[in-house]
């Protein structure tokens, strides 16, 4: 047998990873805040996914300001926001011992590094573990509106099946995370957001899943947003009307492909909760809420589950 060739080294640094799009507008203002980072051992990569603005530029005028190789662009796939993700986190140098998602509009708080690190760090490095924070939302201008959703009840892959629990613009892996995520990626194909497989998948394969009760960025609202928060009695309004006309059972569609390609990774009781799931979606009435039941499938909160076996009762899961 011939002998392994040892990987590269895994450096104490965190490589971010920012997906742009015609970001100029507000771009400024995030590449700034990662340099008033307390965490200052990290190196920024950047996939532009063919931006017709002046976003490539500002971030070449950026790399010529630090050291080099600490900033990278790259081409990105130009098949959108979740594709250029995926490409991000296929792309991490294999020296990086963590990776952090940013978007290009948002302002991070100094210590949004420091303390998902040491919340990775009490886990160990050789655990896979995925952290996500809370978020200050802010009109275009950073004016704080409120703080987004504070969930109670633990991370699960019972829940990631139905709801995403942190945003992508909070998330950083560590290493052994990574690894799951870049394995599982061969054969992703595409998801409904980045954030949600990447919840998903980590729950799914039994990974510890960090949620931090304190807000590590201003998440800046504005008209171009892909997304935006989702913790306004408007957004509750247009979840339960996603729900009944259709829209959550395509989004379940498009998610339980992805899965299935990485079930083979999942414990037992994900899959499990998968195959139930799976089924509740289909088949007779009665067999549908046994399913439902027997998946534990929940959201964070009573009335959302409600809504979920409601609409499991009318064929719209």
């Amino acid at each position: 047998m011939g002998r392994v060739q040892p990987g590269p080294a895994v450096k104490d640094e965190i490589c971010v990873l920012l997906a742009l799009y015609n970001g100029a507008g507000y771009l400024r203002d995030q590449l700034n805040s990662f340099d008033s980072q307390s965490h200052k051992n990290w190196t920024l990569l950047v996939s532009d996914d063919g931006s017709a603005d002046a976003g490539p530029g500002i971030i070449n005028s950026f790399a010529l300001s630090h050291r080099p190789g600490q900033v990278r662009l790259v081409s990105g796939p130009r098949r959108g926001f979740v594709q250029n993700f995926f490409h991000l986190l296929r792309s991490t140098p294999g020296d990086a011992s963590m990776v952090a998602l940013s978007d290009q509009d948002d302002v991070w708080f100094p210590q949004k590094l420091t303390r998902a690190k040491a919340a990775l760090d009490r886990v160990g490095k050789d655990l896979p573990a995925l952290y996500c924070a809370r978020t200050t939302v802010c009109d275009a201008t950073l004016t704080p509106t409120g703080e987004s959703s504070r969930f109670q009840a633990p991370p699960s892959f019972q829940n990631a099946l139905v709801q995403n629990l942190g945003g992508g613009n909070t998330m950083v892996l560590n290493r052994a995370a990574l690894e799951i995520v870049q394995h599982a990626l061969a054969g992703a194909g595409d998801a409904v957001s980045h954030d949600w497989w990447l919840y998903q998948l980590m729950t799914g394969c039994g990974a510890t899943v960090i949620y931090d009760p304190e807000p590590v960025l201003f998440y800046r609202q504005h008209r171009h947003n892909v997304s935006g928060a989702n913790c306004s009695i408007k957004a509750k309004v247009k979840r339960l009307n996603d729900l009944m006309n259709g829209r959550f059972r395509r989004w379940n569609n498009l998610n339980q492909q992805a899965l299935m390609r990485s079930a083979n990774q999942f414990n037992s009781e994900a899959r499990r909760s998968l195959m139930n799931y799976s089924q509740a979606r289909n088949g007779g009435l009665i067999s549908r809420l046994h399913h439902l039941y027997t998946s534990g499938v929940r959201r964070q909160d009573r009335l959302g589950t409600a809504a979920l076996y409601a609409a499991c009762l009318i064929g719209k899961l």
